[in-house]
């Protein structure tokens, strides 16, 4: 690595240091927006969280399972009837399918149970990088970075990456930044953030922004 590029490198490090103190005052209590009390849940609820607003899969979710209370039943459940329910939040064939097939592989693979291991994750059906992160930090507690739509234009925004989109590019480039015991809070505050002052629809709130004197302000008019 170039002196130029270490030194680059020493600078993200230390905003992003910075970032995490900010946010963490800001949102002390940041955390998922799902509402779970089972790991097959969260993974469920992630699922249908694609294209879907988190309030929207919680309201869902309560009707399913009132119907499928375990994951055996979800997994002996007729794909249509689950697709009838899941509806509302959009895709709903695809996504009836992947709950499906997922929960079959936790029954018979797996006895009833999510796996801890991110690549074990990263085969059930419908589980991508971002899920897989979430799973693993939220529900096991281990490092994760989950990048989601408001954390990759959020680090683009703050300076922490430079004009990455993709979204396991923008996850990479966050493992040498992010203290690796920060990652999964840094990511939920960057939700909250996201929706609160750093706005996507609207001009950012940069007035009442907690890190606006760190913010490299990339993309704003």
């Amino acid at each position: 690595m170039k002196k130029g590029d270490t030194e680059t490198l020493t600078a993200k490090k230390e905003l992003a240091l910075e970032l995490i103190e900010r946010l963490k005052e800001a949102y002390p209590d940041a955390g998922c927006t799902l509402d779970y009390d089972d790991a097959w849940k969260l993974l469920v609820s992630v699922r249908l969280a694609a294209q879907c607003t988190d309030a929207r899969v919680n309201v869902v979710v309560e009707k399913l399972y009132e119907k499928y209370p375990d994951v055996s039943a979800l997994a002996e459940a007729d794909v249509d009837c689950i697709e009838e329910i899941v509806r509302p939040c959009g895709l709903g064939r695809s996504k009836a399918k992947d709950i499906s097939a997922c929960m079959k592989i936790l029954k018979e693979q797996y006895g009833g149970k999510v796996p801890d291991n991110f690549d074990a994750l990263l085969k059930l059906p419908g589980v991508g990088r971002k899920s897989a992160n979430l799973i693993m930090g939220d529900v096991f507690g281990k490092p994760a970075i989950v990048t989601d739509t408001h954390c990759i234009r959020l680090v683009n925004r703050m300076g922490l990456v430079d004009g990455i989109k993709e979204p396991k590019k923008v996850e990479m480039a966050l493992w040498k930044l992010i203290p690796p015991e920060e990652g999964s809070d840094f990511c939920h505050r960057l939700v909250f953030h996201g929706r609160d002052v750093c706005t996507a629809r609207t001009k950012p709130h940069c007035e009442k922004c907690c890190v606006q004197d760190l913010c490299a302000k990339n993309g704003i008019d």
